[in-house]
């Protein structure tokens, strides 16, 4: 074969390589859910394979960020990409108001839980004639 011709065809593959990497390193958001636990909200979110010394939590008002890094780089060459990593954002207002600087966080098994303090607590609501379990 022609040997220009062969050079082409190689950096061809190469830059379609490189236009699939692209194509397939998208953002990625954590599923996240909001639990009522009465006296506090409870904050859910997938996270797995994250370092927790690359998380940050961000509580702003209404509202909390939670930020972070997955590394993507498990070494040799990647031959398929499905599994989102990088960098991720995800900003989530607080369903209901809580009290500033109530946080409390733990992360394990691939899911993070941050605990709020709620303003007004929600209680159990009891007819008259009714006791508590």
């Amino acid at each position: 074969m022609n040997e220009p011709v062969l050079a082409r065809l190689n950096h061809l593959m190469h830059l379609r390589e490189e236009v699939e990497e692209v194509g397939t390193a998208f953002p990625w958001e954590p599923a996240a859910d909001w639990l009522d636990l009465d006296t506090h909200l409870l904050l859910v979110m997938d996270v797995p394979g994250l370092d927790p010394d690359h998380l940050e939590l961000l509580e702003d008002g209404d509202e909390v960020t939670v930020a972070g890094e997955r590394d993507e780089r498990l070494g040799g060459t990647t031959l398929r990409r499905e599994r989102p990593g990088g960098r991720f954002s995800r900003t989530l207002a607080f369903p209901e108001p809580v009290l500033p600087g109530t946080a409390e966080a733990s992360l394990k098994g691939g899911v993070l839980q941050v605990r709020f303090e709620k303003r007004r607590k929600t209680w159990l609501q009891l007819e008259p004639g009714e006791s508590t379990p």
